[in-house]
């Protein structure tokens, strides 16, 4: 939801930004890097119980990877492995985060409570499949009411008001499953859809061979009967 409205208006505003970075002579990567760096930070930091330094950390990881994409653009080197590069380091990410908050439950709260956070953690890496495969497939799979930005976000509410942190976690668990479920149907009506056209192509194709079937029946006959008149009258 986040991705699909306020993704343009961003990248507009940081544009500027990518520009002063390009001068500086870093890579997108650098940049991908930087932000892995600040994530392993964020996680430690979480799993010891500073969850106030651990939310900085996160938003400082999450920088690199709202820059790295406008670096990208205005230094002219987008390319498909720097894409793969950059969403491969989003899951490892949300892993590190979200075992962090586990280790922090594990330790400080109850060890029950850790699978809250690593339930998280599965169903958004199904969400992230679901996306992958379908578009591997030709279908749209995007939206939905928790994406990765929405969980991030989420998430910093939850660390800057540690006492909501669990009841925030399991409403983030709640849309998370609605997401996955949502992105399921999308692509599964998706693809009903297309099989359907496939099925209706098919039978106009036949209705059109048979058609021309026909007209060739009729041509052959037309001609037969024009012989037979010129016998009779010869």
């Amino acid at each position: 939801m986040f991705d699909g409205r306020f993704r343009a208006p961003i990248e507009k505003a940081v544009r500027p930004v990518g520009q002063l970075l390009r001068r500086t002579g870093m890579s997108p990567d650098h940049l991908t890097i930087l932000g892995i760096l600040f994530a392993i930070a964020a996680s430690f930091a979480i799993a010891q119980g500073a969850l106030r330094g651990g939310l900085i950390l996160v938003i400082l990881a999450a920088l690199p990877d709202m820059l790295d994409g406008a670096l990208a653009k205005a230094s002219g080197s987008a390319s498909q492995r720097g894409a793969f590069f950059d969403s491969v380091v989003d899951r490892v990410t949300d892993s590190l985060l979200f075992g962090g908050v586990a280790w922090f439950y594990a330790s400080e709260k109850s060890p029950h409570l850790a699978l809250l956070p690593m339930a998280i953690m599965g169903v958004s890496s199904l969400i992230s499949y679901e996306r992958a495969k379908a578009e591997s497939l030709g279908l749209y799979a995007k939206g939905g009411l928790m994406e990765r930005a929405e969980r991030i976000i989420v998430l910093c509410v939850g660390l800057l008001f540690d006492s909501l942190l669990t009841p925030i976690l399991w409403v983030m668990l709640a849309l998370t499953v609605a997401t996955a479920i949502q992105r399921f149907v999308q692509v599964w009506r998706q693809a009903e859809v297309s099989t359907t056209t496939k099925q209706k192509r098919e039978v106009r194709q036949v209705r059109r061979v048979d058609r021309q079937s026909i007209r060739a029946s009729r041509r052959q006959l037309s001609v037969v009967s024009r012989q037979r008149r010129r016998q009779r009258n010869g």
